[in-house]
């Protein structure tokens, strides 16, 4: 899922490197993330969106992704809002990203949120603690300064990497 939060190059990043992988990709794209995509965006949104295998609108709650007979690995939001993670938090399953990332926590899957909006309040820290409570992983795509990467694309791909660690994923790159 990718929200309107800053960091739609994580997003773009993310889709690039499991695009080559036996992964099947699902995206949902909320309308705010559209408007910072095309602010931020290193790609054409089309380009973007190709990268995955299937393609749903966020106001479709009848996608099979909403529904826990969906198999799955799990799900990414990256990056995530804090509008979006308090949904998430407190059970509003009023769009097909919240449903999805509340079906794969009912499903005890793997829901990693990356959110991007610092610096965080009590409000947002409460909602991560009761999130990661339900066994989500809370990820703020911070830098690892002890690698020295020479470029943010560099930077983005070593957080992106420990992403995929945590769904199993090696050696990406």
């Amino acid at each position: 899922g990718v929200t309107g939060a800053s960091g739609a190059t994580l997003a773009e990043q993310l889709l690039t490197l499991l695009k080559p992988l036996p992964i099947e990709t699902h995206l949902v794209v909320t309308r705010a993330a559209k408007t910072t995509f095309s602010h931020e965006g290193e790609m054409d949104y089309d380009e973007f969106i190709s990268l995955a295998d299937v393609v749903y609108d966020n106001d479709n709650l009848a996608a099979p992704i909403a529904s826990g007979s969906f198999m799955s690995m799990g799900m990414v939001i990256v990056p995530c809002s804090m509008n979006s993670l308090a949904h998430i938090a407190l059970g509003l399953s009023d769009t097909l990203l919240t449903r999805a990332a509340s079906v794969v926590l009912k499903e005890k899957r793997r829901l990693v949120l990356m959110p991007r909006e610092t610096p965080f309040n009590s409000i947002y820290l409460n909602h991560m603690l009761t999130l990661s409570n339900m066994q989500a992983v809370i990820m703020p795509p911070i830098p690892a300064y002890y690698e020295k990467a020479q470029t943010v694309t560099d930077s983005v791909k070593s957080t992106l990497g420990r992403v995929l660690q945590l769904y199993g994923v090696q050696d990406y790159v």
